[in-house]
């Protein structure tokens, strides 16, 4: 494992993170008609991802672990098994990462970044996760009811008094993130270190203006789904018959809005091609997709952290592998030509 600077932090974080959003699903369903989490499998993972060096795990209060959106009713599931595991560990050896806006009850204080539920929301975190502070805080998404000066302080006084280590956003406008960043300088207090965002191969929307702010804030970006939802894996193309599959209990077997996202003709292409490039250098679609992440960081002179999920210790072991593999000007060069093909037609 290789470790890399947390932004403008001194702390050291894995290059790759352990994500808590998609947790390996049971058959077995809630009286909602939810897939459980398979929690001794989800156990299994996240010990051999410490094991094998990654020391960074990110989460969010209304993460459930088989479910795409939020939903207060399954709220801090994710949170929950995270904290049983992390009993039988040093404190002091992880960098743990959650999340507060959305939905957490049902009353009108239920969701937001005011003051009173990112107070009380901190504290529901950390009894979950059995934690007396987290080491990185990120406010989920936008809240346009609350003033950045109020959300910003909050998270100040967070800070101040040792419930937090470092703060972060996800999913805000970029200029949404100028605006706190320049709040925080001119008030003197504490500013974003790390910024969450969906970056991955064939999404890449980031770098017309996130990635920009990024730099000129030293934020590292923490990016999610860097597998585009498994669809990078290879898993959901039929390479012979050159059509989509959905192979039973996938995410896309279950999760409908992901097949309407990635299931296009444009992907398809782009997946085809991708997958030769993969062969051609002996790795796995998953490995390739994560190496070019890698070299993505430091062709742009920004850090990359990929989130990944898994679903079996196999994949994690696999994904983590990416780490070896190098790949070179041209093969960069060859990966964005059959991004550009794809994406003009």
């Amino acid at each position: 494992m290789q470790y890399v600077k947390l932004g403008w932090s001194g702390v050291k974080v894995s290059q790759i993170c352990l994500g808590m959003w998609h947790l390996p699903p049971s058959r077995v369903k809630d009286e909602y008609g939810v897939y459980k989490v398979d929690e001794e499998e989800t156990t299994r993972i996240i010990k051999r991802a410490i094991d094998l060096g990654i020391n960074f795990i990110d989460t969010a209060n209304v993460y459930h672990g088989t479910m795409s959106g939020p939903d207060y009713i399954h709220a801090g599931n994710a949170e929950r098994i995270l904290g049983n595991v992390l009993k039988g560990y040093d404190r002091e050896s992880l960098v743990i990462a959650t999340k507060v806006r959305f939905r957490m009850a049902p009353w009108p204080n239920g969701e937001g970044l005011s003051r009173k539920h990112i107070r009380w929301q901190i504290k529901e975190s950390l009894r979950r996760l059995g934690l007396e502070y987290v080491d990185l805080y990120q406010i989920h998404a936008p809240d346009p009811d609350t003033p950045k000066i109020e959300t910003l302080r909050t998270l100040n006084y967070l800070v101040e008094d040792g419930l937090v280590n470092y703060i972060g956003e996800s999913n805000h406008p970029a200029h949404d993130i100028v605006e706190f960043m320049e709040l925080a300088e001119r008030r003197n207090m504490e500013p974003f270190v790390t910024m969450q965002e969906p970056y991955n191969y064939i999404e890449r929307w980031i770098e017309n203006d996130k990635i920009p702010v990024a730099k000129r804030y030293g934020m590292a970006i923490l990016a999610y789904i860097p597998l585009a939802q498994g669809v990078l894996t290879g898993k959901y193309v039929d390479f012979e018959k050159k059509t989509w599959r959905i192979p039973e209990m996938s995410r896309a077997d279950y999760i409908e809005g992901m097949r309407r996202r990635y299931f296009t003709d444009r992907n398809l292409k782009i997946l085809m091609e991708f997958h030769e490039v993969a062969k051609e250098l002996g790795v796995s679609d998953s490995q390739l997709a994560l190496a070019w992440m890698l070299k993505r960081s430091e062709n742009l002179g920004v850090t990359i952290i990929p989130i990944i999920g898994a679903t079996s210790v196999k994949q994690l072991e696999e994904d983590l592998e990416s780490l070896n593999v190098k790949i070179n000007d041209d093969v960069m060069k060859r990966l964005e030509d059959i991004y550009k093909t794809g994406t003009s037609q």
